[in-house]
Formats: C-alpha cells, structure tokens, sequence
C-alpha cells in the first residue's frame, strides 16, 4: 500500500508564501532602485525585461508577468502544481512591487557599487524565492522543455541564452553596462546557491583503511561524530576493504587528517564538498 504523502499545513503554507513575497521584494528592490538606475540588466528572463522595458514603453512588471506565464503554463507537468503557483505568485507580486518604486531614484550612482549589491539583493531574493518552492524566470523551466528534444543540458542552455541576452545588452546599452550586467549575473548566482544551501560548509570524506575499527573510534570520540562503515573490494588484488564514510564541517577538516595520519599513515583519504546535509545527528553535533 502507497503511503500517502502528508498535505502543507496552512500555517506552513502561510509561512512560506510570506517567505516568497519578501524575496520578491527583495528582487524588485535590487531592480529599481539599482540596476535601472545604472542602465545594468541581469540574465533570464528578468535580463529580457530590462532590455525591452528600455526599449519600449511596456512596464517592466508587465513584461516579466507576460514573458514567464507562458513557460510556466507549458512546464506545469513537469514542475508540478505547487511549484507552478507558488511562481505565479512570486512573479505577480515582483511586478506590483516594482510599480511603485519605478520613480524613485536610484540608491547609488557608482555602476560598481550597484552592480555588487544589486547583484547581492536580488540574488538572496531570488534564492528566497526558489528555497520556497518558487522561481522568477522561467528561462530553466523553458530549458527543461527543449532539452528534450535538444542534445544539450538544461545548464547549457541557459548559458546559451544569457550569452545571446548581454550580447544583446552590450548593442542597446553599450558594453560597458554589459560587462557591468555579467558581473551582476554572476554575483547573484552565487548568491541564489548560498541562499538555496545555507551558509553550512560541510564536507564529505571517504577513508579507506586496514585500521578501520579504530579510526572510526577515535573518530566518534576525538570529534564527536558518528561513522559509517561501507564494504568495498580493491580493484587489483580483489581483497575486500572496508571504508569509512563521515561528514564534518570545514573546521574539523585538520583535525579529522591529524587522528588519521596518527592512525593509519598510509590511509587513503578523499575530501568533497557537500551542499546540504539533513537528518541523523549531524545538525545537533554542530550546535
């Protein structure tokens, strides 16, 4: 029998689109009172937005709103019908935000400084949007659809489109504000991925070696962390190896290679990066 999946709660779901609702004021912020002022666009859909809002007399917010409905209405099968609302919302309130901020001036005219921190602000709202279960450009979801049929991945794609889009910025603009609009874009996805996966910067290590009993202990009473033990087999020999598999912060990194070195010297020992960690008793060990 399929166990069913539990419904949001309203206070959850209230919660949530409060959560949406301040990332896109935070875009709209960024936008208006940043990036317009200095003639400096993003990627996506937004980017588009900007170029034609310069262009044409047609509202930013209306722009954005008639630009994405139309990828989101084709993707709802693949997104889901949470995902499609909670971005109807998120773009509809984005474009009634930016209304009345439009005549306000700019925060800064140095094009440096706003492309920094515009790019910060609208990168922790678009990630606020996503974190979510949002989005404000659609330009992924439109890669997901064509990718299908297309050989290229949906990364790709939207590096394909953003080079199209700020060539197209460094024609109507001039392509000192498209160097600016490059910087910006890569300030804020850098921003969207800190949102989405926390400030947490945990690694992931793999140890494979003969004194795996007592690494493991020292491990769980040295740094207060719990093991995992996986079963292997070596590649040349075929003898079987047990290796073992921990999560530690970025902090405990020396400290994890001084127990292994004083341990098994001769241990092998592979480091990754993680982007989020949940469950277990990892959280309660950081705290």
């Amino acid at each position: 029998m399929v166990k069913e999946h539990k419904k949001e709660s309203f206070r959850h779901f209230i919660g949530r689109f409060c959560l949406i609702l301040l990332g896109a004021t935070m875009a709209a912020v960024a936008i208006e009172l940043f990036l317009v002022p200095n003639s400096i666009i993003d990627g996506g859909i937004i980017g588009i937005s900007l170029i034609l809002d310069y262009l044409t007399p047609i509202p930013f917010g209306i722009l954005m709103v008639v630009i994405n409905l139309p990828f989101l209405f084709f993707g709802y099968k693949h997104i889901g019908k949470n995902f499609f609302l909670s971005s109807i919302f998120a773009i509809v309130a984005l474009a009634i935000i930016e209304f009345p901020l439009h005549p306000i001036p700019g925060v800064v005219d140095d094009p440096l400084l706003a492309t920094v921190f515009g790019g910060l602000i609208l990168g922790a709202g678009v990630g606020l949007v996503i974190r979510n279960s949002g989005a404000l450009d659609g330009t992924e979801i439109l890669g997901i659809l064509l990718t299908r049929k297309l050989p290229f991945s949906v990364g790709e794609f939207v590096m394909f489109a953003n080079i199209f889009i700020f060539l197209w910025a460094g024609f109507v603009l001039g392509w000192e504000h498209a160097m600016y609009s490059i910087l910006t874009y890569y300030i804020a996805s850098k921003t969207i991925d800190m949102v989405i996966q926390g400030l947490d910067d945990t690694k992931a290590v793999l140890i494979v070696s003969d004194e795996f009993i007592e690494l493991g202990d020292a491990i769980n009473s040295r740094l207060g962390r719990s093991v995992t033990k996986l079963h292997g087999k070596g590649g040349f020999e075929e003898s079987a190896k047990d290796v073992i598999y921990v999560v530690v912060t970025r902090l405990e990194i020396s400290k994890l290679k001084q127990i292994v070195a004083d341990i098994d010297p001769t241990a092998f020992v592979t480091i990754m990066d993680t982007q989020e960690v949940h469950g277990g008793t990892f959280k309660a060990a950081i705290h």
